[in-house]
């Protein structure tokens, strides 16, 4: 068990969502940043998909009750055990009665905490996430608070120590520094509704992140994009990914908790393996979308899980279930 020493409504406990929910309503959720927190689970033993969690309000504080193992990965943060600097992307061994503190980041916005065992939160239609836009999942539906103490499952105390950094996330790095985030993008339905002009400035300028970005999605400002005539669409599905056009014209990127339906026209919709990239970039970050094929798309993709594998492989974590 850990007792939480810090309170942040953003820190939520987090798994790997809830696919398959989105016909029903219900929000696929989990960790924004995916990757980091499958890379997490598997420094300290667990499966990719147990429970951990994804921290937004800085520092975080938490005290161990009993001896465990924990990871810290997503974004670049200093972390401290006892108040001795301690190395994140690795597993650390915590004993009973131990505090560890994970700073502000230098880099990113989120990071992703992972116990051995997982954390032991109820499950909802299949996962533990916490869906926090519906109220439901994670501790209690809701955001940590001082004195919340988490219980979690079983653990094995015989794996060795390990630790990664992938090369991608020491490439991302730049770009977090820059401030300047590229993701890939394929056109949407709706694509050829909008003008050459807006198709051209879409894929060619920035798009800064403003203060209106949370898990539900990122919205966008710069150039405004127009449809060459007014249109009104029925309420369709979208999903983590799909970028909509308001008649404002300034784009939302849709993300973790994103809304099941909608009927603004889709201009593009974000790789699934690019989200992670969005979920680390700030308020005035810019984004850059780099337009691609499907077939492309689907090459990303798969490089994209060869690139978890040989993780997965490395860490001598198990085989996904």
């Amino acid at each position: 068990m850990i007792e939480v020493l810090s309170s942040g409504a953003l820190n939520l406990v987090q798994d790997l969502g809830r696919p398959g929910c989105m016909a029903i309503g219900v929000s696929r959720s989990g960790a924004m940043d995916a990757p980091a927190l499958m890379i997490a689970n598997w420094l300290v033993g667990n499966h990719e998909n147990a429970a951990g969690l994804e921290v937004n309000i800085f520092p975080f504080r938490f005290k161990a009750e009993c001896e465990l193992r924990i990871s810290c990965t997503g974004a670049h943060c200093a972390l401290s055990v006892d108040g001795r600097p301690v190395p994140s992307w690795t597993c650390l061994e915590i004993r009973a009665g131990q505090q560890v503190v994970v700073e502000r980041p230098s880099l990113g916005v989120r990071a992703y905490l992972a116990f051995s065992g997982g954390i032991d939160s109820p499950v909802h239609l299949g996962s533990r996430a916490t869906d926090l836009k519906a109220g439901f999942g994670g501790f209690e539906g809701r955001g940590l608070n001082r004195g919340d103490r988490l219980v979690l499952l079983p653990q094995s105390l015989t794996l060795e120590c390990r630790a990664i950094l992938p090369l991608e996330r020491a490439q991302h790095a730049e770009a977090l520094r820059r401030q300047q985030v590229t993701v890939r993008a394929i056109a949407a339905a709706q694509a050829e509704t909008f003008s050459s002009v807006s198709l051209d400035l879409f894929y060619s300028t920035p798009y800064e992140v403003t203060p209106q970005a949370n898990r539900v999605g990122y919205r966008l400002q710069g150039q405004p994009l127009r449809t060459l005539e007014p249109i009104e669409l029925l309420s369709h599905g979208i999903a983590p990914g799909t970028v909509q056009v308001p008649p404002a014209g300034q784009p939302i990127v849709q993300l973790a908790e994103a809304n099941t339906c909608g009927g603004y026209p889709k201009i593009a919709t974000v790789l699934d393996c690019d989200l992670w990239r969005l979920a680390q970039a700030g308020v005035g970050c810019s984004i850059h979308f780099k337009p691609i094929s499907v077939a492309e798309g689907i090459e990303a993709l798969t490089q994209h899980r060869v690139a978890l594998a040989n993780i997965q492989r490395h860490l001598g974590a198990g085989p996904s279930a």
